[in-house]
């Protein structure tokens, strides 16, 4: 049996780790009300730029060759976006996962499928079964535009040099501090069905030009040239604030979780040495007792 001095030091041992899981927790705080200001403060551009985007690719123009589609696919990539650091609960555990499903569900339809990280845990699970085309170290924990420029830029050159005939984003698309829905979406080529209605804001669902024919100054190719790499830039950098509000969301869940759980943990310590002090002193007292007896 597990005697006091045992108990004692796992008692001091949980209420070290509670104090460690509670300052985490206020740090996740801190950084999480800073990347979801970012995160709100970016969505009404996202909001306008996908609505932009919807009318031209639902207008029929194909000039831009990201804009159209290959007749045979055969080879894709998915850029995956991970944390760099762990302890966030299933944040980082549910994405990978359904990558990996969706991997498996295909491999009929690509010859290739190669794989680019924005995160260390996405590169660490993948890091020996994928085929890995870059890994972008360093810019998860703090989303800046010219690391998302970078990303975009190395995607469409994939994509127009034929590296890739089709791209995918994995994310986890940020619902609320505790809710992260893992995501695979298409990013190019770019067409209508990228621009869903769920995701434009509520002024843009009821779009008054559907499939309407426009009339572009200056021309349209120049147009598409400038917007669309705009676009890609901003939709990898949404998507980098989205990962970092719910890392730290989901990890200032977690450090709450393992609090109340080291807590009760030493509840339940301190009743079980409280117990074996009891059973200590009863012990002590029959042999004082006995002793006693005997003496008689």
């Amino acid at each position: 049996m597990i005697g006091i001095k045992e108990f004692n030091k796992k008692i001091v041992s949980l209420k070290n780790t509670r104090k460690m899981t509670k300052t985490m927790k206020m740090v996740s705080a801190a950084k999480f009300k800073r990347a979801h200001k970012a995160q709100v403060s970016a969505e009404a551009y996202a909001h306008k730029i996908t609505e932009l985007m919807g009318r031209l690719a639902g207008s029929g123009s194909s000039s831009h060759p990201m804009l159209i589609t290959k007749k045979a696919v055969t080879k894709a990539l998915v850029v995956l976006f991970t944390s760099d650091k762990g302890l966030c609960g299933g944040f980082n555990n549910n994405l990978i996962r359904k990558t990996r499903h969706w991997i498996i569900e295909n491999p009929y339809k690509y010859t290739t499928i190669g794989m680019s990280f924005c995160g260390r845990r996405g590169q660490m699970a993948f890091r020996r079964t994928a085929n890995i085309n870059k890994y972008y170290e360093n810019i998860t924990a703090k989303p800046g535009f010219s690391d998302a420029q970078k990303v975009a830029q190395d995607i469409s050159e994939d994509f127009i040099m034929g590296n890739y005939e089709e791209i995918y984003l994995a994310y986890n698309r940020f619902d609320g501090p505790i809710t992260q829905t893992p995501v695979i979406e298409k990013i190019l080529p770019l067409d209508a069905s990228v621009f869903k209605k769920k995701e434009a804001a509520p002024e843009a669902k009821s779009s008054k030009f559907p499939g309407a024919t426009y009339e572009y100054e200056p021309e349209e190719k120049d147009i598409l040239s400038f917007l669309i790499p705009k676009f890609l830039s901003f939709k990898i950098f949404f998507t980098l604030l989205e990962n970092a509000a719910g890392e730290h969301g989901a990890r200032m869940s977690a450090m709450d979780k393992a609090s109340t759980n080291t807590g009760e943990l030493i509840d339940r310590y301190i009743l079980l040495r409280n117990r074996a002090r009891q059973a200590a002193i009863t012990t002590e007292l029959i042999e004082i007792i006995s002793g006693a007896e005997a003496l008689k």
